[in-house]
């Protein structure tokens, strides 16, 4: 690529007044001339933040892509966007999803960057990022921040799936407050994100799958070496990627999100996939519908033994080869061809990785567990969609009809759901509504509803349960999501109440409210909508313009992208 062409000329290559104010404030940070006269100038997105943990250990992490950039030939500027700490923000990182992509993307084409390197790791974080980038769409790479080592409890390995079992026993009055203590200590005991694979470990193999990524980025450990080097990898080939003009669009083909559908079914990742991969998709413009991640994920088994789906942490999976071998042995399925940031195919990057524990990472003709990946549901009490994840749920109930006990709003939940009096057992079948993206407001990770103390004391471990809103990547359960349209829509969804019966069929791919057409007719006819959370700021315009979970639940506005290109300048 010819220096006279780099974007960031169009700032530094200026002459006159314009030019002298670029290069001369610029400078003041000691930077001298010759590393603005046409070297690529790389942006590092970075979203450290005290209020972020699992991204806390960024600032040094970037330190190390600094390094790579600068060996290779450009010049490297950090600068940084919004970090959601899916763990402490309120009352859900999902609500500021669209809002920290919006910062991503304007702060990219804003200013003078010829590529990008993206740290992200906490759960919203890479979705974010990479929907943001997408809409400028220059050269970018992905470095993941990692995964935690796995932590200890009384000598047992747990990690943070452990806390949907923590919780539940202490609900059940096995454990006391002072053991949860015990066990918080133990729980989270480095750097990093979750340490299964919960949604931060999805998203940094979404990353991965799609080819946005160096192979092996999701799996290393936060604290391992290892991680620095790749770091430091990915701000070299971040430079060539800019020499030879790769684009995210070179990358993101409608081949790279059919491989990323197949490679998360075989590591059983996160439901909160689903909506993440279409909000990017339709930031790329690529057709991504919700039957597309049953069709794709169909035939490919679960590989990856990994917690909530299976017994082994990310730790393990590290060990073991990580994300590689498992795409390795996908290549009879895969696009083996579509372009990675390599500027080579996803088949010809992991060929020659090997598998080195088959406890954790099962051969194909022998898997881990034959249900995989995500399967859609429809009927008339989700009629645009729901979806569910077999390999986290229980057999047994794959196939049930019981009746529903409804709970309107989470805090309907929160004053019923110990009530000894509360009319359910083990058969019911749980409804939790307006906890979508409109309705909560944010769509919050609610839907792995704890189980009533008179159903634990029976040593129950699982009820149907079904929701408008997602769940923790690190849930497990039999438990049914992302109901569309949600009750706040006036859907079916809205006007399901306790007592009516509910008929699953996970084969069937069926979910059906079973009340006649014309006593639906009559309650939705009754139904109000409920009133807007608030008339002002960014909430309010998240309430007005989000689509619906079936569609990514980005703001109607966002879809598309607008390129790199600035044609005014500042002064």
């Amino acid at each position: 690529m010819n220096k006279k062409e780099r974007r960031s000329q169009g700032w530094f290559g200026k002459t006159g007044k314009d030019g002298l104010i670029y290069r001369s404030w610029f400078k003041k940070q000691g930077i001298p001339t010759h590393e603005l006269g046409g070297k690529p100038i790389i942006g590092i997105c970075n979203t450290w933040s005290e209020l972020t943990p699992c991204n806390s250990h960024f600032r040094e992490l970037a330190e190390f892509v600094k390094k790579g950039i600068l060996e290779a030939g450009g010049y490297p500027v950090e600068f940084p966007v919004m970090s959601l700490g899916e763990t402490v923000m309120k009352p859900t990182a999902m609500l500021y999803r669209n809002l920290a992509s919006m910062d991503t993307e304007e702060s990219i084409r804003a200013n003078p960057l010829d590529g990008v390197v993206l740290l992200c790791g906490c759960d919203k974080t890479t979705p974010s990022l990479v929907m943001g980038a997408a809409s400028v769409n220059l050269p970018t790479i992905v470095v993941s921040g990692g995964p935690m080592l796995t932590g200890r409890y009384r000598g047992k390995e747990i990690s943070t799936s452990d806390i949907w079992r923590f919780s539940e026993s202490a609900r059940s009055g096995e454990i006391n407050q002072a053991e949860l203590y015990i066990a918080e200590s133990g729980l989270c005991r480095s750097d990093g994100h979750c340490g299964v694979m919960g949604t931060a470990s999805t998203m940094a193999c979404m990353v991965e799958s799609l080819g946005l990524s160096l192979p092996g980025n999701a799996a290393i450990p936060a604290p391992d070496t290892g991680r620095k080097v790749m770091a430091h990898m990915s701000g070299m080939e971040i430079v060539k990627m800019v020499e030879n003009d790769l684009k995210m669009s070179d990358i993101l083909t409608r081949e790279a999100f059919e491989n990323a559908i197949m490679v998360n079914a075989a590591i059983g990742g996160s439901t909160n996939f689903v909506i993440h991969l279409l909000a990017i998709a339709g930031r790329m413009g690529i057709e991504l519908n919700l039957e597309d991640f049953d069709k794709y994920s169909a035939e490919i088994p679960l590989l990856a033994n990994l917690q909530p789906s299976g017994k082994y942490f990310m730790e393990d999976f590290y060990y073991a080869g990580g994300l590689p071998p498992v795409i390795r042995q996908l290549k009879d399925h895969l696009h083996n061809e579509a372009m990675t940031v390599t500027g080579q195919g996803i088949g010809r990057n992991n060929e020659k990785f090997e598998n080195y524990n088959k406890e954790v990472i099962a051969a194909i003709d022998e898997p881990f567990n034959p249900l995989s990946g995500i399967v859609v549901l429809k009927g008339n009490l989700c009629e645009t969609g729901s979806i569910i994840k077999p390999s986290a749920a229980s057999p047994e109930l794959m196939k049930h009809t019981g009746k529903a006990v409804v709970f309107e709003d989470i805090d309907d939940y929160k004053n019923k759901i110990d009530d000894p009096d509360l009319d359910i057992d083990e058969n019911s079948i749980m409804v939790l509504k307006n906890v979508g993206p409109r309705g909560y407001p944010g769509m919050p990770e609610v839907g792995n509803m704890g189980l009533p103390p008179k159903v634990l004391a029976k040593g129950i471990k699982d009820m149907v349960r079904i929701s408008d809103g997602r769940m923790s990547g690190t849930g497990f359960g039999t438990v049914i999501l992302h109901a569309t349209p949600e009750a706040a829509e006036g859907g079916n969804f809205a006007v399901v109440q306790t007592g009516d019966e509910i008929e699953l069929d996970v084969e069937a791919r069926k979910l059906n409210l079973l009340v006649s057409d014309e006593e639906l007719t009559k309650r939705k006819a009754a139904w109000k909508k409920p009133a807007s959370p608030t008339e002002r700021g960014y909430v309010s315009l998240y309430v007005k313009t989000v689509e619906q979970a079936n569609l990514g639940a980005d703001l109607d506005f966002l879809k598309g992208n607008s390129g790199s290109e600035v044609t005014k300048d500042s002064h």
